[in-house]
């Protein structure tokens, strides 16, 4: 008995160490991404990769006219009006099953990512392109949709992982890097925008799934 606990410690102990590992690796190649794209867009003042981007997706649009309409219906699952909706519902169900921690995690994915967000925005004030296809207020870097609904979708991911839905968590995270293209593909944002939201989504995650461990070993509730 003795033997096989020591057993059980010894292999819980090496997953914590490779999931802090990659959590640690995870967190250093967002933020060198979204410090990367900084450099290109603010110092460099590069716009290569976001007229290439522009390009290819203008291309899609003339030889499917169709399209754009599906576009603006998919674009519409990290809206604002989405995203309100998503972080009251969604964890209300949650509290109702008594999953409260997951409750607390999804409700401050969406929030916090917001309050990031608008930081960010004001911090960096770049102005959103003057050719897009629908009225868009607010400024650009980093795209909120990028970054909000990468939060909420890698929340609702985690979830369903943890649950052994693996197909449903991969489809959620795709899903969040659709909606990011249907920002690009609209006009509404650059694409160093819509990939500095996601590096920026994927740095407050791991923040704040860091937090949530933290607060669980002092343990809180939840």
């Amino acid at each position: 008995m003795r033997k096989r606990l020591q057993e059980r410690l010894v292999t819980l102990t090496g997953l914590i160490t490779l999931e802090v590992a990659l959590a640690g690796l995870f967190f250093l190649l967002a933020f060198g991404v979204f410090f990367y794209l900084t450099r290109i867009v603010f110092v460099q003042h590069s716009t290569a990769f976001d007229n290439w981007a522009f390009g290819q997706l203008d291309a899609l649009r003339a030889a499917t006219p169709g399209l754009t309409d599906w576009v603006r219906g998919i674009t519409f699952f990290a809206s604002m009006p989405f995203l309100v909706a998503a972080a009251l519902l969604i964890p209300g169900f949650l509290l109702w099953r008594q999953q409260r921690r997951e409750a607390l995690m999804v409700f401050l994915a969406v929030v916090g990512a917001t309050v990031f967000n608008q930081l960010l925005k004001l911090h960096f004030q770049r102005t959103r392109p003057s050719s897009a296809l629908i009225p868009q207020p607010g400024l650009s870097f980093p795209s909120g949709h990028a970054m909000i609904g990468s939060s909420l979708y890698a929340a609702l991911a985690w979830l369903a992982w943890r649950h052994g839905q693996r197909g449903v968590a991969v489809g959620l995270l795709v899903w969040a890097a659709l909606i990011g293209l249907t920002r690009v593909y609209l006009h509404v944002h650059y694409a160093t925008d819509v990939t500095a939201g996601f590096a920026a989504g994927i740095v407050w995650m791991l923040v704040l799934r860091t937090i949530l461990r933290w607060r669980r070993g002092l343990g809180q509730p939840g």
